[in-house]
């Protein structure tokens, strides 16, 4: 079984997920190569498409969520994520197992009926476009047993809702609203899950990988019987440690010294966390500074293909914190792409880079 190094999987990962180059791929296709972006940060999205789009104009996805191509909801671990239009009738309701899991845990029904509370969250659904915290309310009114602290959460899990514009568009900080999927969309979602599509569709855009990299990226539980189903139709590999990975058949590995450029990811970006075992993009020894607790992802610089710095933004100021000295000729390269997406989302504005 061929072993593939870690740098050998780094250089095919920036591959998968669009960043080994800057190529004019339409902002549709590249949200549906991914599957799922993560949106928890309504600037992120666009920040991580212009990362991976040479073309990408801020104009482009804001579009794109208000002709209904693309969906903002609460999808992979129940966190919120973009996906098509199209992948959303098959996605969510493949996720929905692991959504109902977290929905249930600590009893957070309080005993109610599960089907007459459904019910219920459907008949007040069907009044209109509703924030979570009106539509828990409403819910509490009719199940005073449940808590009203817990049913906004509920809500989130068990409904498969979406977030129309202006929810998730560029800067937008205010009220989200929530409409149930089948009526923003007009059509039905799948009956059931389709657990071969979403691994298939994952190993596209971040293999090689193990089964646990696509449980924790997903949420979902026991895949080892699918991927033992699946086997014939993959290639398998060996990491360093030895953990079998999997692939599809035709997709390309690439090699160890292939060039990588300089990219600026934003905060929960897809690259950072579509895998359990992380290491082929970020050094175990750096992860709680992307990754400090309290649900904190930072925004991060590769360079070399690697994490090794995070960024942040104040109008035309980027401050930048590497994890170890840089070489001059990357530090070089860093500064250069830090004016660029100042030009992005500041135009017109004097760039000023800031080493902390």
């Amino acid at each position: 079984m061929t072993v593939l190094s870690t740098r050998v999987l780094n250089r095919t990962y920036l591959r998968r997920q669009l960043l080994a180059e800057r190529i004019p791929r339409p902002a549709a296709a590249i949200v549906e190569h991914l599957v799922a972006v993560q949106g928890q940060e309504p600037d992120a999205p666009y920040l991580g498409l212009w990362a991976r789009s040479s073309d990408f104009a801020m104009a482009d996805l804001t579009g794109l969520l208000q002709d209904r191509t693309v969906v903002r909801s609460a999808l992979l671990r129940g966190t919120q994520h973009l996906c098509s239009g199209a992948d959303y009738g098959w996605l969510r309701p493949t996720l929905q197992p692991a959504l109902e899991r977290m929905a249930g845990r600590a009893g957070r029904l309080g005993g109610c009926d599960p089907e007459a509370f459904d019910a219920v969250g459907r008949e007040i659904l069907a009044e209109g476009t509703l924030t979570r915290p009106e539509i828990a309310r409403r819910i509490a009114a009719r199940f005073p047993e449940a808590e009203l602290g817990e049913l906004a959460l509920v809500v989130h899990l068990r409904f498969a809702l979406l977030h129309p514009p202006p929810a998730g568009t560029w800067g937008h900080r205010g009220r989200v609203g929530c409409v149930l999927a089948e009526d923003w969309l007009g059509r039905p979602l799948a009956a059931g899950p389709d657990a071969e599509t979403l691994v298939l569709r994952y190993l596209a855009a971040f293999g090689p990988a193990s089964v646990k990299d696509v449980q924790v990226w997903s949420g979902l539980t026991r895949l080892a019987a699918l991927f033992a189903t699946l086997r014939p139709r993959l290639r398998v590999f060996r990491d360093e440690n030895g953990m079998e990975l999997y692939d599809l058949p035709d997709a390309p590995i690439e090699d160890a010294d292939a060039p990588a450029p300089v990219v600026f990811l934003p905060e929960f970006d897809n690259a950072v966390l579509g895998h359990s075992d992380r290491s082929r993009i970020l050094h175990p020894g750096d992860r709680s500074l992307v990754m400090p607790g309290w649900s904190m992802v930072h925004p991060t610089v590769l360079v070399d293909g690697f994490v090794a710095a995070t960024w942040s933004r104040k109008g035309p100021l980027v401050e930048i914190a590497p994890f170890r000295p840089l070489r001059p000729v990357d530090r070089s390269a860093v500064e250069a792409e830090a004016e660029r997406v100042v030009g992005f989302v500041a135009p017109g504005e004097t760039p000023e880079v800031r080493w902390t």
